[in-house]
């Protein structure tokens, strides 16, 4: 299945909080979970091979191993390029990234042993090296579609230029950065505007800005967009949270948030925001807000 505009889930599932650097689900609340997931038509997750320090594909695996019926409803993407120091890496003396052909390839193979399917639906490159020779990266990207084991590419954190390198050389399905009301480079340097040109899906990760909209504050900025946030909650009936997800909807590159809950209502409560259309002025009110003054 490609990952298209109009295949990918309009959400998608973040996996990174889901086992030991969150909530420590047990097998049968992963699967309990994943269907939770299915249900409301969201087949997307979204994995790396360092969640979890390199566990959390494993506990996402062993509900594949036992539910094999699963695997055929949904679509996993998963990351590699980061190295950690770990306990489960001991031969990684320091974290660095590294992109080079062996480690793409060896990634793969332990991500695919991990999570106990045949192929991987997304494969992304999850943070530059900046020793990175995108000539070898499309070597490995070759290798692993003729083996079947990967069947489309992108890169996560990416700059615009180092995209359009990799890019140019062998195709890229996405590109997933940081993206919010408090973290808007994505929208003034180019990497919407590149998505758009190439018809590219970006999906965002950290959509809610990691959380702090949401707890006690005194910063004028975060005052400010919580103020806004208040009026259109009551105008379109919504949740803070679900005005920041049709925020970032309303932008037409078409983004797509990756969540990073493990709560199935708090999926729920995202997925109607799906039915939550801002008008051109409501989001620059917001934008206005974040910038703490009226725009230029």
């Amino acid at each position: 299945m490609a990952l298209t505009k109009e295949s990918i889930s309009p959400l998608v599932i973040g996996t990174m909080r889901l086992g030991t650097w969150g909530s420590q689900l047990s097998t049968s609340k992963y699967e309990e979970f994943i269907e939770g997931c299915l249900e409301l038509g969201l087949k997307d997750f979204d994995h790396a091979d360092i969640y979890g320090h390199y566990t959390t594909e494993e506990d996402f695996g062993n509900v594949l191993k036992s539910r094999k019926n699963l695997r055929e409803k949904m679509r996993i993407t998963t990351k590699c390029g980061i190295k950690l120091i770990s306990e489960n890496r001991p031969n990684h003396k320091i974290k660095s990234y590294d992109l080079s052909v062996n480690h793409i390839m060896e990634s793969v193979d332990l991500s695919l042993e991990n999570l106990k399917t045949d192929y991987i639906d997304v494969l992304l490159l999850h943070r530059p090296d900046y020793l990175f020779n995108p000539y070898e990266i499309a070597e490995a990207f070759v290798k692993l579609k003729e083996s079947g084991k990967v069947l489309e590419f992108g890169v996560s954190n990416f700059s615009p230029s180092q995209f359009d390198l990799l890019h140019a050389i062998s195709p890229l399905v996405t590109n997933q950065v940081e993206i919010s009301i408090l973290h808007r480079n994505a929208f003034e340097d180019g990497t919407l505007d590149q998505c758009q040109k190439h018809n590219i899906i970006p999906t965002a990760w950290s959509p809610l800005g990691g959380g702090s909209l949401f707890g006690k504050t005194s910063s004028p900025e975060m005052v400010a967009i919580k103020n806004v946030l208040n009026i259109l909650g009551e105008k379109h009936n919504a949740s803070h949270d679900q005005i920041l997800y049709a925020w970032l909807k309303k932008h037409p590159a078409g983004i797509i948030p990756v969540l990073g809950t493990s709560k199935l209502e708090r999926i729920q409560t995202a997925y109607k925001a799906l039915n939550i259309t801002l008008s051109h002025e409501e989001w620059y009110m917001l934008w206005e807000a974040a910038l703490g003054r009226e725009i230029d």
